[in-house]
This record gives structure tokens, C-alpha cells and sequence, in this order.
């Protein structure tokens, strides 16, 4: 009788504790440009830019880090260099008026491009590390301390930032303009707001983020530079913003969903399950679809979520 090798899959192999903490830093680029991308559209702009802006924040920041030797000044690099980049398609759309879809895709082809160029002296090289925070014995707490307690500085700044734009649109009078301008740029115009300094304002903080989270990738989760490292992170952020129905708590836990599915397929593929690399690697793309397919779905209820005004453009003149 023929007798046939039975691969054993070693799940055993997999650490519970190492996959939580290594969920919570996949996420953090994802969490970052996500909660960036919400302030966005909640001021009424659809910028699908993120990716490129990613990717130039992840330029900026590793080749500043590089030069200085500072990561800490990588950080504020990348922010600075993709805000720059916002800026342009803030400039674009809130003043000669061109597509925001348009923009924001050419936004990101150009990134690419740019980012390519810049990164080509720094393949090979490694960057500065950057200190993690010391919670003293509670990091030597058996699995929880491994879990929550030995993480960088940005872990736990991307949660404090998803709180603060929460406090902040929800309870500040600048957060309750800013919603207004995204649900009605006509009748936050007639009661004398500035729409587009307060959308020009929107799209440089959504860049910030975006440049935050393309460093994270660079310096921290790689870290390294090759072409396109962010791999698709900044249409994953676009995806969790709609996920979210644009409330800031809801972004941690889709960012934490597509977090855990990439570690999750990284680790399967080391328990040797018998699935071919191709498919675990398009996994967090597959869901990303599934995503924005179910939430299409109930389109009135997408439409209730979503800013009345996201998308539109706004004259002066009308």
C-alpha cells in the first residue's frame, strides 16, 4: 500500500505573546495614515494620495535618519517631507480646482517615482534604532509584559493620536467647523468659516500622519530602503477609513484586523502550513476588497456615514 508524506503543521510554534506585540506594530503605519486620511474626508477632500504620501515620508525620513543619525529626526523628516507633498494637492484642488481623484492618484504615481529616486543612495544601509519606552518591571511581566510593555515610542503615540482626534472632533468648536465644512461647505462658507485654509490645514495634517506612518515602515518594521516598501499600506488605510464609517476608534481595530492577517500569514507560512506564498501574501489585499465590497453594499448606510461633502469642490463664487 502506497504510503503518503503527511506534512505536520507546528502551530505550537507560534507565540501568542510575539503575535500580539507584532499586531500592534504592523498596524501602526496603517493606524497612523488612517486616522490622518479621516481628518481629511471629514473636512470634505478625498485624497487618494496616501500611498504616495506614505512612501515619501518613508524616503524623507529614512535618509534624514541616515544623515543625522537621529531616527527621532527620521520621524520628523518623513512627516515634514510628505506634508510637503500634501500641501501640492491641497494647492491643486482647493485652488485651481482639479479632480481630487485625479490628483490624488497622480499624488501617488509621482511619489513613487520621486521616492525612487531618492532612495537609490540608501539601499543597503541601516538605520539609527530608535529607544523604547522602559515601563521597568511591568515589561518583564510573563507574555503581558511582552505583549504591551516593550514596544517603541510609536506604538503607543498612534493610540494616543486616534484619542486625540477623537477629543478633538468630537468636543473642540475646531473640531465641530471642520465637520461642518465636510458636511456643508456652502453653509459653513455663509456663516463665515474659510473653507479652504481649513481644508488646506485638513490635507497637511492627513500628510504629516501619512509621512509618520511611511518612516515607521522604513525605520522601524523593515528597516531598511527598497522601491515601494510600503507595499500597498496607504490603500489599506484608504480601505479602513470607509471600514471605520469614519469614526476614530473604529480605525484601531481595522488597522488591528489587517495588522494581525499580515503577521498572522508571516506566521503561518514559518509553522509550514502547506498554502503557496502567493495567496497568504494577497491575503491582507483579499480582505481589503472584501471590505470595501460589504460596506458598498448597504449604500445608504455608507451614505448616512460619510461626509455630505467629501469629494465635492468648493468656489467662493457659487
Amino acid at each position: 500500500m502506497d504510503q503518503r508524506a503527511v506534512e505536520i503543521v507546528d502551530l505550537s510554534a507560534i507565540n501568542p505573546a510575539v503575535l500580539i506585540a507584532a499586531i500592534m506594530v504592523a498596524a501602526v503605519p496603517i493606524i497612523l495614515a488612517a486616522v490622518g486620511e479621516l481628518v481629511v474626508e471629514k473636512a470634505g477632500v478625498l485624497n487618494l494620495g496616501v500611498e504616495g504620501m506614505m512612501i515619501m515620508g518613508a524616503v524623507c525620513g529614512f535618509a534624514i535618519a541616515i544623515e543625522t543619525q537621529n531616527a527621532a529626526l527620521g520621524f520628523v523628516g518623513g512627516a515634514f517631507g510628505a506634508m510637503m507633498l500634501s500641501l501640492v494637492f491641497g494647492l491643486l484642488t482647493q485652488f485651481m480646482m482639479t479632480n481630487q481623484v485625479a490628483t490624488g492618484l497622480a499624488l501617488t504615481l509621482f511619489g513613487l517615482g520621486l521616492s525612487s529616486l531618492i532612495g537609490h543612495s540608501y539601499v543597503g544601509k541601516l538605520p539609527p534604532d530608535l529607544e523604547k519606552i522602559s515601563f521597568g518591571p511591568l515589561a518583564d511581566l510573563p507574555a503581558v509584559g511582552r505583549m504591551f510593555f516593550q514596544h517603541d515610542t510609536l506604538v503607543y503615540l498612534s493610540i494616543l493620536i486616534v484619542g486625540l482626534v477623537w477629543a478633538f472632533l468630537k468636543f473642540s468648536r475646531m473640531g465641530l467647523i471642520l465637520r461642518a465644512v465636510g458636511e456643508s461647505h456652502d453653509a459653513a462658507h455663509a456663516l463665515g468659516y474659510r473653507v479652504i485654509p481649513i481644508r488646506l490645514l485638513a490635507i497637511m495634517f492627513g500628510g504629516a500622519m501619512a509621512g509618520l506612518g511611511g518612516a515607521y515602515i522604513a525605520l522601524i518594521r523593515v528597516p531598511q530602503w527598497t522601491d515601494g516598501i510600503t507595499a500597498g499600506a496607504g490603500w489599506i488605510a484608504l480601505a479602513i477609513v470607509v471600514f471605520s464609517s469614519w469614526k476614530p476608534w473604529r480605525i484601531l481595530l481595522g488597522a488591528y484586523i489587517f495588522g494581525g492577517i499580515t503577521v498572522l500569514q508571516l506566521n503561518l507560512q514559518a509553522a509550514g502550513v502547506r498554502i503557496p506564498v502567493e495567496y497568504l501574501s494577497m491575503s491582507p489585499y483579499l480582505l481589503t476588497i472584501l471590505v470595501l465590497v460589504i460596506m458598498s453594499a448597504d449604500r445608504k448606510r455608507a451614505a448616512l456615514a460619510a461626509p455630505a461633502s467629501l469629494g465635492q469642490i468648493f468656489h467662493t463664487t457659487r
